[in-house]
């Protein structure tokens, strides 16, 4: 994803603190300690899919300045828990992590935002 941000200009961050733009590819991984006991899979490829381009849109193109206000550092870190809580979200509207007795998505979510070989930031927790 494509986006602009400042960090206000808060001296912490140095040259950094001013608007710019970054570019980052986002890596999401789905893990569980069982397969799903019909389809054995992890989580439907097709659906996780579906879920984690939805949450990208929210921020690709933008000026994360203009998404969150202007109190909010949006560093890497934050970012990736943005996209984690978003996946999180629609996991439970969709009802896809609690379908009667039987969980679709029963797991634990890493996403992990790379804005080069050398600068990179993960994000992980349970889905539920």
């Amino acid at each position: 994803i494509m986006i602009a941000h400042s960090f206000h200009n808060n001296p912490n961050f140095g040259p950094a603190g001013g608007l710019h733009g970054a570019t980052y590819t986002v890596d999401v991984e789905f893990a569980s300690k069982e397969l799903h006991p019909e389809c054995k899979w992890v989580i439907d490829i097709g659906a996780a899919s579906e879920m984690v381009a939805d949450v990208l849109k929210q921020f690709n193109y933008k000026n994360l300045d203009d998404v969150f206000g202007d109190e909010v550092m949006t560093t890497t870190e934050f970012m990736c828990k943005a996209v984690f809580d978003g996946i999180v979200k629609i996991l439970k509207e969709k009802q896809m992590i609690n379908e009667g007795d039987e969980k679709l998505f029963e797991g634990w979510i890493k996403v992990t935002l790379w804005e080069s070989h050398k600068a990179w930031a993960s994000f992980e927790g349970p889905a539920s």
